[in-house]
């Protein structure tokens, strides 16, 4: 008979977390950060709602399963949204499916984005897309020349403009790590300053976000550590990265530029010298997660795959989590339409905002960011 433990990260025993770091390590697909229990008990530490499902039978652990439980028994992925990777972490052939696991964790469903499921615990059931991965197998320099050959005339003017950057405004440099609190600082206010221009959710405005990537930030020793890094034009932070990285695995969350240094293309400069700067960080993989395709595939040449949905368990939650379900579905949440944007934000929204009036801020914010794209389109057309 299955049996699951329902902990805060923090309850996690010595050999819980020891297990669970040895499942992560023995299958390739679960090595990022997030999928560890670092990870976990890092968002524990700012959440009351944080908790680890361990899986057992027999006396045996056979896997964790890292969640928020939500109102109405709902899941979500542990630290959502900044989780772009999760599920069940276990040994091949665990014996057990989702379903099995949230019933006996008193759960009715859990929503995932970013489900990594290389045992099929999940069925198979959600939307397939791609996460994005710069993984040289090589020297960096072949990996560079690889990103040339498929954009050579690209590549060749964001040389150019590395070039003009430093004439014009001093050396041109990667630091890295970068442990400047201002800088930091000056990369989550441009963030933050993106979301609002773009009408995106501000999820860097809740204290736990903030609390989470400060803590991490300033983890700067151990396997598990924040890792900042930045680009500068003689003393001006002009580009940089933050998130975590585990060994030689690295995930940033934040991607940010200068806004003053539009005319340089500063992020793809980024890329260029992050790229090359790699083995000294001892980085084997540099992993873009999933989304905005558009300027992670010029870079990242290995995919992993990805799914996003629902999955439920057969007790009355489940039954009713299924109904929702089907009227999203009815109502056109699939695919990039109107409804399916909507069920998006929403979702982003009700994860990051744990009260009821950032909630209804958050749905302000996002029909007034709405005004202002029809705005900019009418205006541009």
């Amino acid at each position: 008979m299955l049996n699951v433990e329902t902990l805060h990260p923090s309850q996690l025993t010595p050999a819980d977390t020891a297990l669970w770091r040895s499942m992560a390590a023995a299958e390739p697909a679960f090595a990022n950060p997030l999928l560890g229990p670092d990870f976990a008990l890092a968002v524990g530490r700012v959440r009351e709602d944080a908790r680890v499902a361990v899986i057992r039978r027999g006396g045996e652990t056979l896997g964790f399963l890292p969640h928020h439980r939500r109102p109405g028994r709902l899941a979500r992925a542990i630290g959502s949204p900044l989780s772009d990777y999760h599920g069940v972490v276990s040994h091949p052939d665990p014996g057990f499916r989702a379903e099995d696991v949230l019933r006996a964790a008193d759960l009715g469903v859990f929503r995932y984005t970013g489900l990594i499921d290389p045992f099929g615990v999940f069925g198979g059931v959600g939307e397939p897309q791609a996460a994005f991965v710069i993984a040289p197998e090589g020297s960096t320099a072949d990996y560079l020349e690889a990103v040339r050959a498929a954009s050579p005339k690209k590549i060749k003017n964001y040389r150019r403009l590395d070039h003009k950057l430093e004439r014009e405004m001093g050396q041109v440099r990667l630091v890295a790590p970068d442990t400047s609190r201002a800088s930091f600082d000056l990369l989550i206010a441009w963030k933050r300053e993106q979301l609002q221009r773009t009408g995106l959710h501000d999820f860097l405005r809740p204290d736990w976000t903030s609390d989470l990537l400060t803590d991490l930030f300033e983890r700067q020793t151990g396997d598990f550590q924040g890792l900042m890094i930045g680009l500068y034009a003689g003393d001006e932070l002009v580009a940089g990265h933050f998130g975590v990285r585990l060994g030689g695995v690295y995930h940033p969350w934040i991607a940010s530029t200068n806004p003053a240094y539009g005319a340089w293309s500063p992020g793809q400069l980024f890329f260029l010298r992050a790229i090359a700067a790699m083995p000294e960080l001892g980085l084997t993989r540099y992993d873009l997660g999933p989304g905005h395709d558009h300027y992670k595939r010029a870079y990242a040449f290995t995919q992993t795959p990805v799914q996003s949905g629902a999955v439920m368990a057969a007790n009355v939650a489940g039954l009713m989590a299924c109904s929702v379900e089907s009227a999203w579905n009815l109502a056109g949440a699939g695919g990039n339409g109107v409804v399916a944007r909507l069920r998006r934000r929403m979702d982003v929204i009700n994860s990051v905002e744990l009260t009821m009036g950032g909630q209804v801020r958050g749905l302000v914010d996002a029909v007034a960011g709405q005004s202002r794209r029809r705005v900019g389109a009418h205006e541009a057309g």
